[in-house]
């Protein structure tokens, strides 16, 4: 066990000041006294104990002394005393030399057949001590322990065996038998057993408790985890013992065990959810809370899955009890995030909790109601929230910001209320944390909501004038530069940020001469001069980095305006992600004594405003959910180590700054220019075949590179000169996709993944948009490895591999961007197309905007990818075609539980050949 020293921690037990060395030099002599004082020797213990928790150390000849020392007492029977020792032998064991010499002492408490204290206590310590060599002579004793019809003692084994599998995974792996026979023994701790054991942690309960169970399934989990076929039958057989399993906590970790599976085995999702759902109904809250939240994690859930759970949670929000109203209404506000639709059901029963007694509860519950409700509901709900901001913690107040922060970008109508919200708690009393999350609140306003910038702007200024933390006064210095010159009234700007120069520290008055230089790129000659005279003052300044901040100013507003504008106000910036990475790679492959090379920028692909906004609004939108409860499985009773479920995600985004980095490394490709597009990975091949491959498409202004990469599953076979042929077959009466070249890959080991680039020249601008088919057969050299040497055969044999076919069509030319005012750009584009179709096989609108979102890659808007309502809804989509044109399209639904999902799409764009292609991508998926 390792221990971080609190350094404000001077004194030990009952107030007094310790010293390492003299509570050194009074053990020795304690414990070496005769006869042997139990008292006081307690009293000593206590004292070495609380350094060792508090971080002291000891060196390695003084806690050999100390073990040796503390051995002695092994000779008295009291057994508090008895207790103190075992405990700090644990922790004495990890610095003193030779501590296998207690051993025999040890083993001696662990034969006392009639005491439950001294048993466990020995066995824990016994398992601290021993090691790989020796660990042979406690097998027995542990497999025997397991089993023992005194449960503490059981515990106390499986406890010990955890921390013997580093030690020896082979020799604990021989006591699964055992191990097996404990989780479905039913031993309960007895009140006779906590009477005796009159311990430390023994909580006196008249209440049988199982927890031999939850250890002894924790035990077995550790030695399966690698094979999830041994964890499938595990689960299987214990989920169908019945009430075998009576520990609650022992059935939650089975949950967790479930949810594992699910996650990385599709095929078993649907046995096992009708275990989930089973529990929904176990007789212990905790499990039904475990069961309901792991349902609502798992990927890709449809309506009718999570509907059991929470109809479940909906039942406990008008609990008695305060644990079960919190989990409840906490679990749904984490799931209305992503699916406020399917949270609706539960708005009568959210909106008693406005009230409760408990703040906590409270809090959630109107912030569920925020992400849940309309649009009418939401002038009623802030005027609630301020009614007791006051009340609540700064951990509930950042929540509450985060809900109105979600909501600034659903309802952008309500700007102003919620916007008044927002300037009202930033003049409270709070930390750095929650004014940082107001700040970030009023910053996606001024970005997703146009109309809300003036006031917005306004706010902040005045903020700066008082604000105690450095960090967020350079944010809002730098989000002044930027959108303060776009105003109607720019120099009302200047004056709060000149006033930042003058009475701030060094950090805040350069980022306000940042900002300052903005304003010079006006076109206003008596606004440039009068910045031009503020950064001249600024020369003086006495610190040197605000110096030369106000002299590249000055230097360049000297120059011609485009020349400024690169510098000071640039249209496109490097990819922080693969600046960041390219830059570790240049730090990491540089070798020592080498001849220095300059890292070139030139290299790092750009991102422009639009892609900027457009990934921020993603992000805002579109993040994944944080976990809910615990932590991982790798641990005795950890958390869920399952990914949360995720709202709808727009192909490609993201994508084509992560692959345009390793595309920019291949010369071939590198000559096409920058990738404009890349797509998500499509599966080619199921995943159990021997050869798994999966294809990528990046699109460029002229060519199209298909990616294939490929996995060899074989063992001891290697694959030569892999290559992929790629057959288009263009829309009838379109220019064809031309063949250039092949990159393939030399060999392919077993076991290992590389990928295969078919270049291939786009037709030309008359035909910019055309859609192709394209047939794929895998083409190698299969060599087995000659088991003797371990090398491959000589000479193989030529073998091909059909996989299925890739399609290019409308959604890889467009790109996700973001817009703020949809209605103005759907006003601002002539050319328009409509269709009506019914998509066959959608059970719900959600699941329709999803389909829709993913055939045609646009970004969606105003919120409009979760439905507030079960039978009609309006999805409003935007994108740029690869050439840069505007592309607008507006989706109505309807569904109706007999004819599915009815929708009615319109689209608008700059060039005319664009909506017909958006209107027919929906027939096309």
């Amino acid at each position: 066990m390792s221990y971080k020293k609190n350094e404000d921690l001077d004194s030990g037990p009952g107030g007094a000041i310790m010293d390492k060395m003299t509570v050194f030099q009074d053990c020795i002599a304690g414990f070496n006294a005769s006869p042997i004082q139990p008292r006081k020797c307690r009293v000593l213990l206590t004292k070495l104990t609380y350094l060792l928790s508090t971080g002291d150390t000891f060196a390695r000849d003084e806690s050999t002394r100390l073990f040796f020392s503390i051995t002695k007492l092994f000779q008295h029977k009291d057994i508090a005393l008895r207790q103190m020792v075992y405990l700090v032998i644990k922790e004495l064991a990890l610095s003193a030399d030779d501590v296998i010499m207690v051993t025999s002492s040890i083993m001696k408490d662990t034969t006392v057949s009639s005491d439950v204290v001294y048993r466990p206590n020995a066995i824990r310590a016994l398992a601290r001590i021993i090691d790989a060599s020796t660990i042979q002579a406690i097998e027995r004793l542990i497999k025997t322990s397991i089993v023992d019809k005194h449960p503490i003692v059981s515990s106390a084994a499986l406890i010990s065996s955890y921390h013997l599998l580093p030690v020896s995974r082979d020799v604990v792996r021989r006591w699964t038998n055992e191990t097996q026979d404990t989780v479905l023994a039913q031993k309960v701790f007895p009140q006779s057993a906590y009477g005796q054991a009159g311990g430390i942690g023994m909580t006196g309960s008249s209440a049988p408790s199982y927890m031999t169970q939850y250890h002894a399934l924790g035990l077995l989990y550790q030695l399966r985890s690698h094979d999830r076929m041994a964890l499938i039958k595990m689960i299987q057989q214990f989920a169908n013992a019945g009430s075998a399993l009576r520990s609650p906590a022992a059935v939650v970790m089975l949950i967790r065990f479930v949810a594992r599976v699910i996650d990385e085995d599709r095929n078993m999702r649907h046995p096992l959810y009708q275990l989930l759902e089973g529990w929904l109904k176990h007789k212990s809250d905790m499990v039904n809370f475990e069961a309901a939240k792991t349902i609502l994690e798992m990927r890709d859930a449809t309506d009718a899955e999570v509907q059991p759970a929470v109809n479940v949670l909906q039942l406990f929000l008008s609990s008695p009890r305060f644990v079960s109203r919190f989990s409840a209404i906490r679990i749904l506000n984490r799931f209305a995030m992503i699916r406020p639709q399917s949270v609706n059901s539960c708005n009568i029963d959210i909106e008693a909790l406005i009230n409760d007694p408990n703040r906590s509860i409270a809090t959630y519950a109107i912030t569920t109601l925020l992400k849940t409700g309309n649009e009418a509901s939401v002038d009623r709900l802030i005027k609630q929230i301020t009614g007791f901001m006051n009340d609540i913690s700064d951990e509930f107040k950042i929540i509450v910001v985060d809900a109105i922060r979600s909501l600034c970008i659903k309802f952008p109508t309500k700007q102003a209320s919620m916007l008044s919200f927002l300037s009202g708690v930033l003049r409270d009393e709070g930390g750095y944390d929650f004014k940082r999350a107001v700040i970030e609140a009023m910053f996606d306003l001024i970005k997703f909501v146009p109309e809300s910038k003036e006031d917005a702007l306004a706010y902040l200024s005045e903020f700066i004038e008082d604000c105690e933390f450095t960090k967020l006064a350079v944010r809002i210095l730098h989000l002044l530069g930027e959108e303060g010159p776009s105003t109607v009234h720019p120099t009302k700007y200047i004056r709060y940020i000149y006033n930042r120069v003058v009475l701030e520290n060094a950090i805040v008055r350069a980022a306000a001469v940042t900002a300052l230089s903005k304003f010079s790129l006006i076109d206003d000659k008596s606004v440039q001069e009068s910045v031009k005279v503020l950064l001249t003052r600024c020369l003086d300044d006495p610190d040197d980095e605000v110096r030369d901040r106000a002299a590249m100013a000055l230097r360049l507003s000297e120059t011609d305006k485009v020349t400024a504008k690169t510098y000071l106000a640039p249209e496109a910036i490097p990819s922080l992600s693969a600046l960041e990475s390219q830059l570790i790679m240049y730090i990491t492959e540089r070798e020592p004594g080498s001849t220095e090379v300059a890292f070139d920028i030139s290299t790092v692909p750009t991102i422009t405003k639009d892609q900027l906004e457009a990934d921020q609004f993603r992000a805002k939108t579109m993040g994944s959910v944080p976990m809910m409860i615990g932590s991982s499985l790798d641990t005795p009773g950890g958390g869920s180590s399952v990914s949360p479920s995720k709202s709808p995600s727009v192909p490609g985004e993201d994508l084509t700054q992560k692959y345009a980095a390793v595309l920019a490394k291949i010369p071939e490709l590198a000559a096409f220019g920058p990738v404009v597009r890349s797509s998500r990975p499509v599966p080619l091949t199921e995943s159990e075949t021997e050869y798994v491959i999966t294809c990528i498409k990046h699109l460029y202004k002229d060519h199209l590179v298909l990616q294939f990469d490929v996995q060899n599953t074989l063992e001891d076979t290697v694959l030569d000169d892999v290559s992929v042929i790629a057959t288009p077959t263009s829309d009838e009466g379109s220019e064809p996709y031309e063949e250039e070249f092949i990159i393939t890959i030399p060999q392919l080991v077993q076991e290992s993944t590389g990928s295969v680039y078919v270049a291939f020249t786009r037709p030309g601008e008359e035909n910019a948009f055309a859609g192709a088919v394209f047939t794929n057969t895998l083409r190698f050299t299969s060599k087995e490895i000659d088991p003797t040497t371990g090398e491959p055969e000589e000479e193989g044999y030529e073998d091909e591999y059909q996989v299925e076919d890739i399609h290019v069509g409308v959604g890889d030319f467009l790109v996700p961007t973001y817009v703020g005012n949809f209605q103005h750009m759907w006003d601002s584009l002539s050319f328009e197309t409509s269709e009506t179709y019914g998509l066959v096989g959608i059970g719900s609108l959600s699941e329709a905007c999803r389909t829709v979102i993913d055939a045609l890659s646009m970004q969606p808007l105003e919120g409009s990818d979760t439905p507030m309502q079960n039978a009609t809804h309006v999805l409003k989509l935007f994108a740029r075609t690869l050439q840069g044109g505007k592309v607008v399209a507006l989706v109505r639904m309807a569904y109706s539980a007999k004819t599915g999902v009815t929708l009615k799409i319109s689209a608008r764009a700059e060039d005319e050949r664009v909506p017909p292609l958006v209107v027919s991508g929906i027939a096309e998926k």
